[in-house]
């Protein structure tokens, strides 16, 4: 009996008395815990079949013989995978939420933090069927004090404001809809949601740059996963550890807590301006430079032929076949420009 099972009417695959005697496979799987397991196979799936379908594999081992460009196309080829991966697929959901966790677990590491987050999107909070807040974090480990994370690397996402919500039309996440929802179904004190700048709507994006705050509603944070830059996240998160821990059952003003948030955002914001001022000043400087420098280039080599001219009174055909080609030159400023990208 065939152990895999198509089901044309289901259109899913079905296995039956599966076993496989890898050691590899065994040691990936025997170092996660039960719960991992069935999630991590259904991963390993995909990513096998992706890769079969693309048929890169056997393209990389074609391209090269030496170890160093076979280790080169095997990168290359995992940097396209997970590309793929993360922008064409459901996948790029779990991706997201396993990376932020992993990097808010390291970040609590390093600040000395007893703060812990917990993947929490394949369960069911509060809410009857809901799993809305994908990530979970207690507060100095405390069960008690949370706080919510949802991950929206989805273009469909919009901002969502109450004024502009219409209730009598078919229901649609919104930022301000998960923010909401992701604090009552995990019963937690603030609530943060992340959006990927590649994936992330205009009307988000109009709103916020990096970091925004809704008041009353929960934190925006704006990522770039593809750089690996989870800054915004980080700044997001300790405003709101911030308000878990010193809000106090009292009536509060809350337009004076809005004011004094929004203006740490500003500053925020305004540092990021800054950076990228002066990150783009460093490669316009960069730029004049090779510009000048292949200009002073020049004008040496036409002023060496110029000078050889008036000797002879004449070049050799040689001579002109190197005044045309201009190799000398470009070798020189080869060098060049690598000494001002490593400035």
């Amino acid at each position: 009996m065939a152990t895999i099972k198509i089901n044309q009417q289901l259109k899913r695959i079905e296995i039956k008395e599966f076993e496989i005697e890898n050691p590899i496979v065994f040691n990936y799987f025997d170092n996660l815990s039960a719960t991992e397991r069935d999630e991590k196979l259904l991963r390993a799936i995909y990513i096998g079949v992706l890769a079969l379908m693309e048929d890169r594999i056997s393209a990389f081992l074609a391209k090269t013989n030496n170890e160093l460009g076979t280790e080169l196309e095997s990168l290359k080829m995992i940097f396209e995978m997970k590309k793929e991966l993360f922008y064409k697929s459901t996948v790029k959901g779990t991706l997201a939420e396993d990376d932020i966790a992993d990097y808010l677990n390291t970040y609590f590491s390093e600040r000395r933090l007893k703060d812990r987050a917990f993947l929490t999107g394949n369960t069911a909070g509060n809410l009857p069927k809901n799993k809305t807040g994908d990530i979970v974090c207690e507060v100095n480990g405390s069960p008690d004090l949370k706080i919510a994370i949802e991950c929206k690397f989805d273009k469909s996402i919009r901002f969502g404001e109450i004024e502009n919500k219409e209730i009598f039309t078919r229901k649609t996440d919104t930022a301000w809809s998960q923010l909401i929802e992701s604090q009552a179904n995990r019963d937690a004190k603030v609530s943060l949601i992340v959006f990927d700048i590649s994936l992330v709507d205009n009307s988000i994006l109009k709103n916020f740059d990096n970091v925004g705050y809704i008041p009353e509603v929960g934190f925006v944070a704006i990522i770039n996963s593809q750089k690996g830059d989870y800054s915004n996240l980080a700044i997001a998160y300790m405003l709101a550890r911030d308000i878990a821990l010193n809000a106090k059952e009292l009536e509060l003003d809350k337009d004076v807590l809005a004011m004094i948030v929004n203006r740490i955002i500003k500053d925020i914001n305004e540092i990021h301006s800054i950076k990228s001022l002066v990150l783009n000043n460093i490669e316009n400087n960069k730029a004049i430079l090779k510009q000048l420098e292949k200009s002073i280039l020049l004008m040496e080599f036409n002023q060496e032929y110029l000078k050889r001219f008036l000797s002879l009174g004449t070049l050799t055909k040689k001579d002109l076949l190197d005044f045309y080609m201009g190799e000398e030159i470009k070798d020189k400023f080869k060098l060049i420009e690598k000494e001002i990208g490593e400035i």
